[in-house]
Order: structure tokens, then C-alpha cells, then sequence
């Protein structure tokens, strides 16, 4: 998955979150083997139970080596004496005289490592007997846990409405003894929060058994602090900023800063207080550009909403899109209920079942009319112009309701089109001249 571009380097706050997320493996082994930290292995973001426990959620991708990490630990330890925003500023003028491309270089053998690293997964999953009918997501972070699920002390487990994820989250045993679940009823039915409070009680059990430490009402409130202050960040650049006339860096770039969030999101590049520190960086950095004129106008550039892309996606779509004239839009999290705030005012079990039961009822939703509905609601939500529909091979959950979908749009006059996705780097061209010939109705 992409996650860098031209001008990204002009974003301290990025590239600290960038290198956090690529320089993981060393990060993740100071804190399993000096610091005595338990590792728990999460999909999607359901990182903040093993935070109270005062274990480290980890990604399984960021264990993996990186062939560009050299040249971001000597970026990060040139910070050690300069400071980031010092190196910020060296790299922008260099680039000014770059005629090597030295700079965008680095940035493309990043973007080239990861998608590389990610197809290695997918590879691994299918190699090792992941069913075919599964998506390239499950495919992927099966191949994660072929690899590294030795070196992670348990998995925290959330069941959502997709079937398969379910099924890849049981085969995890195999390679992660430690299984911790947290179900979630499909239907806020009567009991349903009383049955989910159940559920998070017996999964903080288990992991204070793992970790040694007893997770309190402070604890938890800390964390989902943590996390209430984090998405408020996220959905000030995801409607505020992208609502903009005047982007603080060209669309293309402000679209892979939405897809380092999506995929950095998840556990919070396993410190949560300083991607904390990060994102509300972010926020200042890209407001100060704005407010100085730094940047592009884009108020005749039209907004493209892709979804669903957390299952696997071709990193390219905003490139294509932003060549064609418009600015592609990544939201996911919030389509999914991810984003909706944890109340702490009282029990602090009670509101994060409350905030589970939202996911799985109104995000994913118990069935398509539902999800359909989230998808159109983000989708009005970020005023966009069209929605670009990613239908992926093997997902019999989320991606088989286009055509619900497009009935629904069609009636609040949203163009909407369906690109077909299997792996990265596949059919680029057809989804090309797919977007090409979508992006002409805007013009």
C-alpha cells in the first residue's frame, strides 16, 4: 500500500509516522526482548483493550524487513541531532536542486518495497493453504502470520459480520496458541450490551493473565481517551481539510496521507501516545500550509470517494484519479463505525461495548441495505462528486452489494462506477482506462 509522494517530504509529522510504521521490526523487538512487553497481534483497529493491559498491539506486516528501512534510519538518525523539523527543511531544499531525484527515488522504492512486501503475504497465504476464496486482505495477513505469529505473545480477535475473517481468525491457533475473543452480536438485540460487556470483561482477563498487569476503569478511560483524541485529528483532515478549495499539498499526496492513517490506524504504530503526538502534528502542519498559501488549488478538481479498500486495493487509484483531474478520498474506517467516539463518562466497558455494538450494527451492519447505507451516508458526509466502487475477488461480504449500492445513488445523483481487484499490480491498465473513461463525466 502506498503511503508516500512527491511532497510528503515536506510533512515532518508524516515522515515520522511513515518511518514508525516501516521501522517497526526494530521498534517491536526493543519493546518484546529489553523492555519485557507482551506483543498481540491485531487486524483492523482493535488495538485499544491491549493498550490498557499495557501490551504492545502490533500489525503483523511491521515485523517484516523493509529493504528502504536503511535509509530511513539514517533520516531518523540525523533527527537524533538536528531535530525532524530541521531535516524537513535540509530535504525540501535539496529537492529544489534534486536533478538525480534522489529524493523521489527513496519515496518510490518505499512505495515499491511495501507492495512488494504485501504480494510476498498474499503469496505465503495461498502457499499455505489459505482458501482461494478469500480476499487478498485475508490472503495477506494470513501470509503475516506464516511468517512472524511465532514472535507475538497472543491475537485479539473481534468477529465482524464477514464470515471468511471469522474463519481466518480460528486458523490463527496454528500459529498463535494465545487466541483472546471478543464477539459482538450481528443485531443490537435486548441483551446485546450486557452480552458484549461479558465478552471485553473476559477478554481483559485473559490478557492481564498474558501481561501480568491488572487493567483498571483509569486504565481503560486513559486509553479510550487516547483514542476519542485521535479520531477527532483523523476526521478534522478527513471532512474539514479535504473540504478545502485550497489543499496544503497536491491531492495525490493528500490521498496517500489518507491511506497511511487507514493502514497505521490499526494499531497506532504500536505507540499510541506518540502517534497522538503525530496526527495532531499533521493537523497543525496542514493548516499552517493553508493558512500561508502553501499548497494547491483544487476547487475545480472533483471528489472521488473509493471504497472499500481495508480488504486490498491498487495504490495507484489516486495517482490515476488525480491525472484525470480529481481528488481521491479514502474513509473506510468511518464507513465501518470505527470512528465514532468512546464514551468515558461512566463505565468505561459499557462504552466501548456500546461503541463495538455501533461497528457491527450500523458500520459493517448485519446486512447490505445497512452497509449500503453507511457507504452513502460517508459518501454524502464528504460532499463527493462520484464514488469509485472497489469490488475485490473472493469477498462474499462486503463488496457483493454494488448494485444496491448504485440503485441508492442513483437516486441522490451520484455517479458511481465498479473497478474489479485481485492483487496489486494487476490489471492496472483496465483500471486505467476503467477511471478514465468514469472521470470524463466530470469535465
Amino acid at each position: 500500500m502506498s503511503i508516500m509522494g512527491d511532497d510528503l517530504i515536506n510533512f515532518s509529522s508524516v515522515l515520522k509516522m511513515s518511518y514508525n510504521f516501516l521501522a517497526g521490526r526494530e521498534f517491536l523487538k526493543r519493546k518484546k526482548f529489553r523492555e519485557k512487553k507482551k506483543l498481540i497481534s491485531v487486524s483492523l483497529p482493535f488495538s485499544d483493550l491491549a493498550y490498557a493491559a499495557g501490551a504492545i498491539p502490533v500489525f503483523p506486516i511491521r515485523m517484516q524487513i523493509f529493504d528502504i528501512n536503511r535509509y530511513l534510519i539514517a533520516m531518523n538518525s540525523a533527527t537524533s541531532f538536528f531535530g525532524w523539523s530541521t531535516v524537513v527543511k535540509f530535504l525540501g531544499f535539496v529537492k529544489q536542486f534534486d536533478t538525480m531525484k534522489i529524493a523521489d527515488n527513496i519515496i518510490g522504492e518505499v512505495i515499491k518495497s511495501l507492495n512488494i512486501k504485501y504480494n510476498e503475504m498474499y503469496d505465503l497465504g495461498v502457499e499455505n493453504g489459505i482458501s482461494s476464496d478469500f480476499c487478498y486482505g485475508i490472503k495477506a495477513l494470513f501470509g503475516m502470520h506464516v511468517t512472524k505469529g511465532k514472535n507475538v505473545d497472543a491475537s485479539l480477535n473481534f468477529t465482524i459480520r464477514c464470515s471468511a475473517y471469522n474463519k481466518y481468525l480460528e486458523s490463527l491457533k496454528v500459529f498463535v496458541p494465545n487466541q483472546i475473543w471478543v464477539e459482538t452480536p450481528p443485531r443490537d438485540i435486548g441483551n446485546a450490551v450486557e452480552i458484549v460487556q461479558g465478552n471485553i470483561l473476559n477478554a481483559i482477563s485473559e490478557l492481564e493473565n498474558i501481561t501480568g498487569n491488572i487493567v483498571t476503569d483509569n486504565s481503560l478511560k486513559k486509553q479510550f481517551r487516547f483514542r476519542n483524541q485521535i479520531i477527532r485529528y483523523y476526521k478534522t483532515i478527513l471532512y474539514e481539510i479535504s473540504d478545502s478549495d485550497f489543499y496544503p499539498c497536491n491531492p495525490a499526496t493528500f490521498a496517500e496521507i489518507l491511506s497511511l492513517l487507514s493502514i497505521s490506524f490499526q494499531d497506532y504504530n504500536s505507540d499510541v501516545m506518540r502517534y497522538l503526538d503525530n496526527i495532531s502534528q499533521l493537523v497543525k502542519e496542514m493548516r499552517e500550509r493553508i493558512r500561508k498559501g502553501i499548497g494547491m488549488d483544487v476547487s475545480k478538481m472533483p471528489k472521488i470517494f473509493f471504497t472499500p479498500m481495508f480488504g486490498g486495493w491498487e495504490p495507484k487509484i489516486h495517482e490515476f484519479i488525480y491525472e484525470f483531474g480529481g481528488r481521491a478520498l479514502y474513509a473506510d474506517w468511518d464507513v465501518m463505525g470505527f470512528l465514532q467516539e468512546i464514551d468515558i463518562s461512566n463505565d468505561p466497558i459499557e462504552g466501548y461495548a456500546r461503541s463495538l455494538l455501533y461497528t457491527a450494527t450500523r458500520g459493517f451492519g448485519c446486512d447490505n441495505n445497512i452497509l449500503t447505507d453507511s457507504y452513502l451516508k460517508i459518501a454524502k458526509k464528504l460532499k463527493a462528486d462520484g464514488i469509485v466502487f472497489n469490488q475485490l475477488f473472493g469477498c462474499h461480504s462486503i463488496t457483493n452489494c454494488y448494485s444496491m449500492l448504485k440503485e441508492k445513488t442513483r437516486r441522490f445523483e451520484i455517479p458511481t462506477t465498479v473497478i474489479n481487484f485481485n492483487k496489486i499490480g494487476e490489471n492496472v491498465e483496465q483500471v486505467k482506462t476503467r477511471l478514465g473513461a468514469f472521470m470524463e463525466m466530470f469535465k
